[in-house]
């Protein structure tokens, strides 16, 4: 006689949909009301589960729960085997994909305090049932590993293993303080040089090219940075003592430039702006919450104080 699986008679997405409930609910109890159910039921499949596998995937005590490091693998495939599944129910259906569940963004550190704070509340609002988990990381992440649905990254994206959504781009202009200047013309190009540097080190050292507005030839800088830092925040504050001038988002220092604190220099002239993709991986279903989290940054980010529309690609002449 064949022995019966640990799961017979048991289906295999529910046991899996169930563990996704009791990790993000952060107890049994909770994942059993979220589901319908009874505390027992969920522990009975948790244990079903763990049986299946052979693995120990969470450690209980009276007062936590923490996932194993096979759980937080487990999760991570759990999530986006549950999420596939979901969709292609609703696809198969017909059915209208309401965005709910939980939705885990990484975003860098200042930019998502800053530009990405207020799009994010109006897709809170415009979707109740979406649960969003609004990681600040500036490091690259593992999206599988870590169970991340989606990243927003400021600058190029080379990761075939990801799909990459323009947004929009942010401008760069160069600023100091009115006092590192003296008399010195603040549109003179060839003061630069000369200037004690803050360098962003995410986006240039030694150099960097500035762009004319009049599309004109490009302008390269070579600077001996004072300071090296690769936090925008540490850049404007030194900047604003008078320690050096700095290459930054404009977005960063708009109230600093109106309220004159620091100055523009060489006013129509940028750095080439950072584009801003949002990344998520490819080759698997999207769920409702994530096509609508995309949908909201393409529809906001553009019109965001500080921020640009992407330019057009050129139009292809028929040939």
């Amino acid at each position: 006689m064949t022995t019966p699986s640990p799961a017979a008679g048991a289906d295999r997405i529910d046991l899996l949909h169930t563990f996704v409930r009791i990790v993000e609910s952060g107890s049994l109890s909770a994942a059993a009301v979220q589901l319908g159910t009874t505390q027992p039921t969920v522990s009975r499949r948790l244990q079903t589960l763990e049986r299946l596998f052979g693995l120990h995937l969470l450690q209980r005590s009276t007062h936590q729960m923490t996932l194993t490091e096979d759980g937080e693998r487990c999760y991570a495939h759990a999530r986006a085997l549950v999420d596939d599944w979901d969709a292609i129910q609703a696809d198969l259906r017909g059915e209208v994909d309401v965005p709910r569940g939980r939705l885990r963004v990484v975003v860098p550190h200042a930019f998502g305090q800053a530009q990405l704070l207020e799009p994010m509340l109006q897709f809170m609002a415009r979707h109740p049932q979406v649960t969003l988990e609004w990681t600040l990381e500036d490091s690259p992440v593992d999206f599988i590993a870590d169970g991340i649905d989606c990243a927003i990254r400021v600058g190029g994206v080379d990761a075939p293993q990801l799909v990459a959504v323009p947004l929009a781009e942010v401008p760069r202009i160069v600023i100091a303080a009115p006092s590192l200047l003296g008399t010195a013309d603040p549109h003179d190009p060839a003061l630069l040089p000369g200037l004690p540097w803050i360098a962003l080190t995410t986006f240039y050292r030694e150099r960097f090219s500035l762009l004319p507005a009049d599309d004109g030839p490009a302008l390269r800088v070579d600077i001996q940075p004072r300071l090296l830092t690769d936090n925008l925040f540490v850049v404007r504050r030194a900047a604003l003592s008078g320690l050096g001038a700095a290459v930054v988002s404009a977005w960063l220092v708009a109230d600093d430039l109106r309220e004159g604190r620091l100055l523009q220099l060489v006013p129509g002239w940028e750095a080439p702006p950072l584009p801003v993709h949002l990344v998520y991986p490819a080759a698997r279903q999207i769920p409702a919450r994530l096509r609508a989290f995309i949908d909201s940054m393409k529809a906001s980010l553009p019109y965001t104080h500080g921020m640009r529309s992407l330019p057009l690609p050129p139009r292809r002449t028929p040939g």
